[in-house]
């Protein structure tokens, strides 16, 4: 079964990382590829997305479709990569995600067909 962890910032993951040196910030990158390499059987995909000012969204519940800048919503939560995995079941994909050591939230949803 297919699910997508879609790894999500928060206000205060972000300020922490941004205060870290240089030898922490090296530390908590080496444990995110440590976590991709433990996965890569399982791993299918996966993506670092560009910063929530990058985006613009298109909405198409309002008669003619409205297109604007940034995220269609605003949040403190921010999801800025996911990972698509092929596991056996909802139990194994939540192993995988409670592992993830870097952000603090992981959405983890079945991928569809």
């Amino acid at each position: 079964m297919k699910y997508v962890l879609m790894f999500a910032d928060t206000e205060q993951f972000a300020a922490d990382l941004a205060a870290m040196d240089e030898a922490e910030m090296e530390r908590a990158y080496a444990r995110v590829q440590g976590w991709f390499a433990e996965h890569r059987d399982k791993i299918t995909h996966h993506a670092h997305l560009m910063p929530p000012d990058t985006a613009t969204t298109v909405r198409l519940d309002r008669g003619e479709p409205l297109i604007s800048d940034g995220p269609y919503v605003e949040g403190k939560e921010i999801v800025s990569g996911y990972a698509e995995i092929d596991v056996a079941d909802l139990d194994e994909a939540l192993r995988i995600a409670t592992s993830w050591p870097a952000c603090p939230v992981v959405e983890i949803r079945p991928v569809a067909g």
